[in-house]
């Protein structure tokens, strides 16, 4: 598998775990890279010196495997948190939600190295004026916040394709091996996983958010919150209160009251499926009935599966 993006962050395989909110811990990441793919510390949900904890217990667990923090550039601290990322040594940050202008020269100053999240060409496009060293495309596939633009993965790879020559990560739903084929074909050199690491043993996500998602059906997750941020989220009595303000045309700000603050908390770190905001993307159902496994075991079945899909189509 090796190829540009496994050159550029020195894993074996060009496989990154995206840097979910409250999943997303040093346990999570340190596994993804113990097991040969690319971590990520989801910095959404951590306060500073929760991060900085994180950090330091992921380097603890790495030793000289690479990790990295994936920053959300609408965090309210993020000067703090950028510092604290240059300071404790990481070589590696995904950026997202916002202009790469801003901390990619930042970043590139204190020697490290820059992804940011996309969700159109055209922004792919503007990450190559800014100067990142690789480019994340997501379809709206994908669990949790997703672009305005409603636009697939496999629609959007190629699109971010001819839009830049930057080594291109493919995201949103992307869990096997034979996906992982599917958009290299498309010109993706590697792929970000979310939804399935989210399910795995390591991470931080309560067992009862990750047994939920293991029993999904094709349809049980809706993008909705368009008038605020568009997100995917399970079928349950908070999302079903949302759908019917939306269905009666409630403004941005009566939404952002119905979702409230912490909900996100509440449902995947939590526990609580019927009231709190559960993200997850549409890949999950394909693992219905499946138990909650390791990340070595979901990684090896993923090589495994991306070698003998590729062996098949010769």
């Amino acid at each position: 598998m090796s190829n540009r993006i496994s050159e550029l962050f020195g894993i074996k395989y060009p496989v990154i775990a995206g840097g979910m909110v409250w999943c997303s811990g040093w346990r999570l990441a340190a596994a993804v890279s113990k097991a040969g793919g690319l971590g990520l510390i989801g910095a959404g949900s951590m306060h500073p010196d929760t991060l900085r904890e994180h950090i330091v217990k992921c380097k603890e667990a790495c030793g000289d495997l690479p990790f990295g923090v994936n920053v959300p550039l609408m965090y309210p601290e993020i000067e703090t948190v950028m510092q604290i990322i240059a300071d404790e040594g990481v070589k590696i940050v995904f950026t997202s939600a916002g202009s790469p202008k801003k901390w990619t020269g930042w970043l590139h100053e204190h020697g490290i190295k820059v992804a940011h999240v996309v969700s159109s060409s055209v922004f792919a496009a503007k990450c190559e004026d800014a100067g990142v060293d690789a480019v994340v495309a997501e379809g709206f596939e994908a669990g949790g916040h997703n672009g305005r633009e409603e636009t697939t993965t496999l629609c959007l790879i190629p699109a971010v394709r001819k839009a830049t020559t930057l080594p291109l990560i493919a995201a949103g739903g992307i869990a096997t091996g034979a996906a992982i084929v599917a958009v290299q074909a498309l010109g993706a050199e590697g792929v970000q996983i979310g939804t399935r690491f989210a399910l795995t043993q390591e991470s931080s996500a309560s067992e009862a958010f990750k047994k939920l998602c293991l029993n999904l059906n094709e349809g049980d997750t809706k993008l909705l919150l368009k008038k605020i941020s568009p997100t995917r989220l399970i079928n349950n009595a908070l999302m079903q209160q949302i759908q019917e303000a939306e269905h009666r045309g409630a403004s941005a700000d009566e939404l952002r009251e119905i979702v409230g603050k912490g909900k996100a908390k509440l449902g995947i770190f939590e526990g609580d499926i019927e009231h709190g905001e559960l993200e997850i993307g549409q890949v999950a159902s394909l693992f219905k009935g499946r138990e909650i496994e390791t990340v070595s075991q979901v990684m090896q079945e993923i090589v495994d599966e991306y070698y003998a899909t590729r062996n098949r189509l010769v």
